[in-house]
């Protein structure tokens, strides 16, 4: 699998489950809307009064599951930060592209946008005979 093979899988799907850790080391997970760039940066919004935005503040370790609605899915391992300026301009593009209300959302107090730059990657497809099971990490994803 290439990683624009990996990229055009990730844009059939809005939606992902989020997992990530809390200051006092629980699990936290929710459902969140997504975009994904060329690059194979996964983009999400946030408000920074909220728990999740606390979280990965606080710990930036962050795992994604998308495409679980069929036999095929996507686990995404990595590093969420918060980009400023023109990377901010850049990221947001590719979230108002899955979004375009997203846009809306701007005028919301203390929204921002998370950036996840994959560190592994599983992608697991059983609707082929035999399932196709593929992991990629490092240079694979850069």
């Amino acid at each position: 699998m290439t990683r624009a093979e990996l990229v055009s899988f990730l844009r059939r799907y809005k939606l992902a489950i989020e997992a990530s850790v809390a200051p006092n080391g629980s699990p936290q997970a929710a459902v969140i809307g997504f975009g994904v760039s060329d690059a194979l940066e996964l983009v999400f919004d946030t408000t920074e009064d909220t728990r999740k935005y606390r979280n990965l503040r606080a710990d930036a370790r962050i795992a994604l599951v998308i495409g679980w609605d069929d036999a095929a899915t996507v686990q995404v391992e990595g590093t969420a930060d918060f980009p400023s300026g023109a990377e901010l301009e850049r990221i947001r593009a590719c979230y108002f592209a899955a979004y375009p209300d997203g846009r809306d959302r701007l005028a919301w107090a203390g929204i921002t946008h998370v950036r996840v730059r994959p560190t592994w990657v599983r992608y697991s497809d059983f609707t082929q005979d035999p399932p196709r099971i593929v992991e990629m990490s490092g240079e694979a994803l850069r």
